[in-house]
């Protein structure tokens, strides 16, 4: 296969419909997921720098900062885990249209 002909089925692909979906979704996965994560991440140290809302004690000496950091930990663990579940999907769609590509493309020439 020459490069050219490489280059002519990544663009197909990349123009069809069902890829411009897939990216579609996965836009819409990943960006509040990421806006959301990093509002969560970044406040833990705007509040402890500018507020004194987390001092408040919850347990004992136990403050609302160190239950807020701990859940940190949850939440990239949790967040790490639906992204992986659903990156696996996104990869069998794209996989999906890859082969569907080469064997439509294979009859287009």
């Amino acid at each position: 296969m020459k490069k050219g002909q490489s280059y002519g089925k990544f663009v197909r692909t990349a123009e069809s419909q069902k890829f411009k979906e897939l990216m579609q979704s996965r836009k819409k996965f990943i960006a509040p997921l990421s806006i959301f994560f990093l509002l969560f991440y970044f406040s833990l140290p705007i509040l402890t720098s500018y507020t004194t809302l987390l001092n408040r004690p919850v347990v004992g000496d136990i403050t609302l900062a160190w239950i807020y950091a701990f859940a940190q930990f949850i939440v990239t663990w949790v967040l790490c885990t639906l992204y992986v579940r659903k990156s696996a999907s996104f990869d069998r769609q794209a996989e999906e249209i890859i082969q569907e590509e080469l064997t439509e493309g294979g009859s287009r020439r």
